[in-house]
């Protein structure tokens, strides 16, 4: 089935630039990039559409011949993009001049399917379709093994999870009463883990270190213990003086770390968090200093 689907993108920023690459790499026919009729919009929609095979149009005036159509636009403007292609379907359906789409997704991690309604009120199976990656300008990761989570109508998802499969991803069902919890976690896995290193890098400046020189001292350990927490889970991946028990050194930490009240926050709140749910030794007066 997925030899015969045909996919129209609905945006022309860092995502859809990835997706239609991606699609077209994958064996799928990118037929139209459906752009904004502002000047850079339609700017960056020319240039994609020429890169995968694609004819490039405005909603008003587009085609809308694929089986799929994926919306790839900020999450605030989905649902507006939704009403407008809906509206085009409706004008070339009035013309007799039928369009293939039979299925409508969007890739944000935060919102339900159901800003897909206007799509899903003239019969269309929708579903909302979120890559669990980071996609930034200048860098090109790879779909391989990148979770996609699926919510929506369930023909939708099964149409999904055969072009994820095509993708070399792996897709998982989710509940919409799960969505924003989903998200939560989401965002911690990059966004956020991207602000623990920037508070890294102001601990490092305590230890007279610039912020250049932090992230390329500290690349190595982290990469290790990314690796041992994949091959050995966090609770034997976890090290240092907590592990031990050590509260005289973790004193010592958290009095350096008055100078950088953001990172002794961080600091403390991560500390409690391992003592949670990490192996710690000399629990209670670790819990009586991080107080």
């Amino acid at each position: 089935m997925t030899r015969k689907v045909s996919v129209a993108i609905v945006g022309a920023g860092r995502l859809a630039t990835f997706l239609a690459v991606a699609l077209r790499g994958a064996g799928f026919t990118v037929s139209e990039i459906v752009a904004r009729d502002l000047p850079g919009s339609l700017r960056r929609a020319r240039s994609l559409a020429l890169k995968v095979g694609a004819r490039n149009a405005t909603a008003e005036k587009a085609s809308l011949d694929a089986s799929v159509l994926w919306f790839c636009v900020p999450d605030r403007e989905i649902r507006r993009a939704a009403s407008s292609v809906a509206s085009r379907l409706r004008v070339l359906a009035a013309a007799k001049n039928q369009s293939h789409a039979r299925f409508a997704f969007h890739s944000s991690g935060a919102l339900l399917s159901e800003e897909l309604d206007s799509l899903r009120e003239i019969g269309i199976a929708v579903a909302s379709v979120h890559p669990l990656m980071t996609f930034v300008r200048g860098a090109h990761p790879s779909l391989a093994e990148v979770p996609f989570a699926l919510e929506g109508d369930g023909a939708a998802k099964q149409v999904a999870k055969r072009m994820v499969s095509k993708l070399c991803g792996e897709s998982f069902s989710l509940p919409s009463s799960r969505k924003a919890a989903y998200h939560a976690w989401a965002t911690m896995t990059s966004p956020l883990l991207l602000a623990f290193l920037v508070t890294l890098e102001d601990a490092a400046s305590g230890a007279g270190l610039s912020r250049e020189q932090a992230r390329r001292l500290s690349l190595p350990i982290i990469r290790q213990t990314l690796a041992n927490y994949s091959q050995l889970g966090s609770a034997r991946s976890f090290s240092g003086p907590l592990v031990r028990g050590d509260a005289e050194t973790v004193a010592g930490h958290l009095l350096a770390l008055k100078k950088r009240p953001g990172a002794r926050e961080v600091y403390v709140a991560l500390a409690r968090a391992a003592i949670r749910d990490l192996p710690v030794k000399n629990r209670d007066e670790l819990k009586r200093l991080l107080k």
